[in-house]
């Protein structure tokens, strides 16, 4: 199927332009879906389109140290799998792509985020606290390549998060899991929507970077075929006006 086509042809109300996103280029095509961690309305989301679309890649929006475990838990035999949320529920949904992690921590995100600090000649207190959060994801990342380790060597399944708990439900009609996923992200923006216009801080910084390093990943992936991108909700925009571009 087109990749134009995904969200207006599939009867359901989890998938709307809200978040999912189709980018044409000649390059090759790529269909965003933005998910919100862990709810029900993602998960059943991600299954929905990938069931239907069969990418050639499924590009998460996880470091590539963190996917041999969400490899793990899609091997769950209950559906969706009890942990890993939509990114186990992606793995799970597909059968011949090639899974690939396309967010930080890697080496061209720290060096375009050494660049950007430079650049901008950042103040100390923000570029420690910038080295500080990344502190924390490369610790996340290493975890989570531990973590899997010991999945598949094991006969436990090492969770790294607990799963987080909605008044909503799995086995919820896509309705009810439509409108309280719309409220959520409404809510959540509504909370922040008072920061817009101010000067970068050390979360925009890392973040503003992440969205450059994925949309770059994005574009050698659709070289080599259809890709279906699994991300938060909060970077579609980024990510569709950066492969939107010509360059």
């Amino acid at each position: 199927m087109a990749s134009s086509s995904i969200a207006t042809a599939v009867d359901d109300p989890r998938v709307t332009p809200q978040f999912c996103r189709s980018v044409r280029h000649p390059d090759g095509d790529v269909v965003l879906l933005g998910v919100v961690h862990d709810h029900p309305a993602s998960v059943g989301r991600v299954r929905t389109v990938l069931e239907r679309a069969e990418p050639d890649i499924l590009a998460l929006e996880l470091p590539s140290a963190a996917v041999a475990l969400y490899r793990a838990y899609a091997r769950d035999d209950r559906s969706p799998p009890r942990f890993g949320g939509e990114m186990s529920a992606a793995i799970d949904a597909v059968s011949n792509a090639d899974i690939t992690g396309i967010d930080a921590p890697n080496w061209p995100f720290f060096r375009r985020l050494v660049a950007r600090l430079v650049a901008d000649r950042v103040s100390p207190s923000t570029a420690r606290r910038v080295v500080s959060s990344l502190g924390g994801a490369t610790r996340d990342a290493l975890t989570c390549r531990v973590a899997a380790t010991l999945t598949d060597v094991t006969s436990m399944t090492v969770a790294c998060d607990e799963p987080i708990d909605y008044s909503c439900e799995h086995d919820d009609d896509p309705e009810t899991q439509a409108a309280h996923e719309r409220a959520h992200v409404a809510g959540v923006q509504a909370l922040l929507g008072g920061t817009t216009g101010t000067p970068p801080n050390s979360v925009d910084y890392r973040d503003e970077t992440r969205e450059r390093c994925m949309i770059e990943k994005l574009r050698d992936h659709r070289e080599r075929g259809s890709v279906v991108a699994v991300v938060g909700v909060d970077h579609l925009d980024a990510l569709e006006a950066g492969l939107s571009a010509s360059t």
